[in-house]
């Protein structure tokens, strides 16, 4: 019977599908084989352009099958340029859809064009043209054209964007990442050389060696201000440790464990050095970081009405504005000078919106900060500290704050961990990254004091002078050269923002951090009472008691910044006390205290500390006042309320669970007895442990967990590697106190009126068991 016009029979038409299948599955099995049909452009022309629309290929085998013939030895580049282009415009459609779609993830039969392109060996044949001329000698070899280079990039990109495994299978090759290096002394070709590095570098499994690129120090001195923010980008990637985002979730055993297994410094530490060997690397940073922006009319409101900025720059469209933006500058001046004006000299620059250029200089500043925060928190911290302060980064901040930084508030967005990674919008990544940037500047460091100006040193001697304490020898050694001017110092700008930010905003963490990190170390009594001035201690409590927040990421920077505000410091108890003057409100701050001790447990410690410490000034008798009236001091010292305190912190951990983030539960536990002993309390703090576990019906169970946690805290904090220097600075006890204390609770004698095991009935003893074990 005759087939209907316009109808194919079923088998014809089975047929034909399997004969396409056919194709591909041999190109498929010569690929992963190595025999037989390895690339498409090994198929007949002829064959290909037949089965072209029933396969949906859009003549792209075909295509890929002229470019390989005519981009042999000595051929014509116009030619080769013209397949390139015809073929990039089917490609670029299906990377703008995965943009603006915001696809998270990629399939075959989401992106045909970009698959078929692939299958048939256009990716492989693209990078063998690229890299043709680094292996050829001949002199009269042609020359490809800077526009033949950026289209090739172009396509690769596109299809990266759309497929993850042609990002992973150029990551693979180490000669063409390389090979790519070389391209970014190009201006011309510098951003899309960049980005494509970029985004194969993100997918990498081992992190490259910056000592590998051929002539790296000369290549990034080559490159003028806005190339070199750029790269910054491919740096971060080359300098942070792989597994940093998630590392208050690595269990200490397992992060012990891979200390002992690798002793030698890591990629990253040793990329870390390669750039700091880099002459002017560090203080270029710091002018890209300290850079004014162009205030033209409309920039303050730049971001208000577009609520999804990630998204809208990823765009192909604006990422090639902003490319022809960079080749049109690089065309018009090769001097750093044009760098201050490029963004407003550029013959495009009337094409863009004044708000992207704007944009434009933020991100890149993000990355900027960025990579000079990984280098402030590595092995060569001082050294980087130097040439910060040398270089005048933190009064350059000070002078971008209102301007710049801090101009208005932001929508609240997703909480980030230290380390993590942002997607958030360009104003928003930059808010984070200034403020953990100011968080690593400060932290543990005499270049603190950097962040106030003149005016406020002044300040913190007259309140040493007025309390007749010696000045802090980091305060005396500052060079006031290198302070912030201005009406206000850093440190009281951020102050000044913490206090506005809304209720719910989640950069009350970052600020919080960033303040607390002034006051960590030893500590100092002016820096306290220069803060308190300033109604911080207030601000604090309103936040834990009365604004709602319910983040506990937020609760606890609080916490832990009211903890060093409040340590040993007379006034602020009673500060404390003044505000919570009810017993409504105190009920309110403990149970927010209660509802986790992992949060708040740095508190505690505080109080505990600062109590024992008034205890022993009695004969002053604006310490007797305090200790009788404020309610937080009474609480705790009640010894009730302290065991309470004590038996909790032990219970919620043990050895297997420990991290970064809980290991200060078993100090405060720690300093609890460390006072306990020095008191000669020591029996009967054991005594109720013991009393505790048979209320409970659970002998042994909290007196053996502290033992293991205790053998650990030897192991881990006895290690020559470990700075001890926080637990001591923290508490103000010596730390051969805390090894000896830890000695005498570990001491296997059973006739020891101070040792664990004696307050464990042997059928309950559990103390021989190796910690490691799971």
């Amino acid at each position: 019977m005759a087939t209907p016009v316009g109808l194919e029979s079923p088998r014809t038409f089975g047929s034909r599908k399997n004969r396409s299948k056919n194709i591909l599955t041999r190109i498929k099995h010569g690929q992963i084989t190595g025999h037989g049909m390895k690339r498409g452009t090994q198929i007949p022309e002829t064959l290909l352009l037949e089965r072209d629309k029933q396969a949906r290929w859009h003549g792209i085998p075909v295509l890929l099958r002229r470019l390989y013939e005519s981009s042999r030895p000595n051929s014509d580049m116009s030619q080769i340029h013209n397949v390139v282009k015809e073929m990039s415009s089917l490609l670029s459609m299906e990377a703008m859809s995965f943009v603006t779609e915001d696809r998270k993830t990629s399939q075959e039969s989401t992106f045909p064009n970009t698959y078929t392109f692939d299958l048939f060996g256009g990716v492989d044949l693209l990078v063998e043209i690229l890299m043709r001329p680094t292996l050829t000698t001949q002199e009269d070899a042609p020359k490809m054209s800077d526009d033949l280079v950026k289209d090739c990039l172009s396509v690769l990109y596109n299809c990266c964007i759309c497929t993850d495994g042609i990002t992973k299978s150029l990551a693979s090759r180490d000669d063409f990442i390389m090979f790519l290096f070389t391209l970014t002394s190009n201006k011309r070709t510098f951003l899309q050389t960049a980005t494509l590095i970029e985004d194969i570098l993100g997918v990498r499994k081992e992190m490259i060696q910056l000592e590998d690129i051929p002539n790296l120090a000369s290549l990034v001195q080559s490159f003028n201000q806005q190339q070199l923010a750029n790269f910054c980008r491919i740096l971060s990637v080359t300098i942070s440790e792989p597994d940093v985002g998630a590392d208050d979730k690595h269990t200490l055993l397992a992060r012990n464990a891979q200390q002992r297994a690798n002793t030698n410094p890591s990629r990253a530490e040793v990329n870390q050095v390669t750039l700091l060997n880099i002459p002017g690397f560090i203080e270029r940073l710091c002018k890209l970081a300290t850079r004014k922006v162009s205030e033209a009319t409309g920039t303050a409101t730049f971001l208000q009405d577009l609520e999804d900025w990630h998204t809208w720059l990823d765009n192909a469209l604006v990422l090639d504005a902003l490319m022809q933006m960079a080749t049109e500058e690089a065309e018009q001046s090769s001097t750093e000078s044009s760098d201050e004006s490029s963004l407003t000299a550029s013959p495009l620059g009337h094409r863009l919106p004044q708000s992207m250029k704007i944009v434009h200089e933020i991100m890149y500043k993000v990355e900027v900060l960025y990579v000079l925060c990984v280098m402030l928190m590595g092995r060569q911290r001082n050294q980087v500290h130097r040439m910060l302060a040398e270089f005048k980064l933190i009064p350059g901040l000070n002078n971008l704050f209102d301007k710049l930084i801090w101009r208005k508030h932001t929508s609240n967005h997703v909480l980030h961990a230290q380390n993590q990674n942002c997607d958030c919008s360009p104003e928003i990544s930059f808010k984070i990254q200034f403020l953990r940037l100011l968080q690593s500047f400060s932290d543990h460091h005499e270049n603190k004091y950097l962040l106030l100006n003149n005016q406020e040193l002044n300040e913190l001697s007259a309140i040493s002078l007025k309390a007749n304490i010696p000045e802090v020898e980091a305060l005396v050694n500052t060079d006031r050269n290198l302070v912030c001017d201005g009406k206000k110092g850093l440190l009281t700008r951020l102050i000044s923002v913490m206090k506005k930010e809304p209720a719910d905003s989640s950069f009350r963490f970052w600020q919080a951090r960033a303040v607390e990190s002034f006051l960590r170390g030893a500590t100092s009594y002016a820096d306290q009472v220069f803060l308190l001035k300033r109604g911080l201690l207030e601000h604090i409590l309103y936040c834990i008691i009365d604004s709602g927040c319910k983040s506990r990421d937020v609760l606890q920077s609080y916490f832990d910044l009211l903890g060093e505000l409040m340590k040993f410091n007379l006034d602020a108890f009673r500060r404390f006390n003044k505000y919570v003057n009810t017993e409504d409100k105190f009920q309110t701050f403990l149970t927010q205290i209660n509802s986790s001790l992992v949060d708040s447990n740095m508190l505690v410690r505080c109080i505990v500390l600062s109590l024992d410490r008034f205890e022993s000034q009695t004969d002053d008798v604006k310490v007797v006042e305090v200790l009788s009236e404020c309610l937080l001091l009474s609480y705790m010292a009640r010894m009730e309320n302290r065991l309470v305190f004590l038996f909790r912190l032990v219970n919620i951990i043990n050895v297997q669970t420990l991290t970064q983030e809980n290991v200060s539960c078993l100090n405060t536990s720690l300093v609890i007895l460390m006072l306990a002993r020095r008191r000669g309390k020591l029996p009967f703090y054991l005594g109720a442990f013991r009393e505790k576990e048979y209320t409970d019906k659970y002998p042994g169970f909290l007196l053996n967990n502290f033992h293991h946690l205790l053998r650990f805290w030897q192991h881990h904090y006895l290690n020559k590697d470990k700075d001890s220097t926080c637990l001591e600075n923290s508490s103000c006890i010596p730390f051969t106190y805390w090894k000896e204390t830890v000695s005498v609770l570990l001491t296997p004698e059973r006739s020891s009126p101070c040792a664990i095991a004696s307050y464990i009935d042997v059928v309950y003893m559990d103390l021989d068991r190796d910690f490691l074990e799971g």
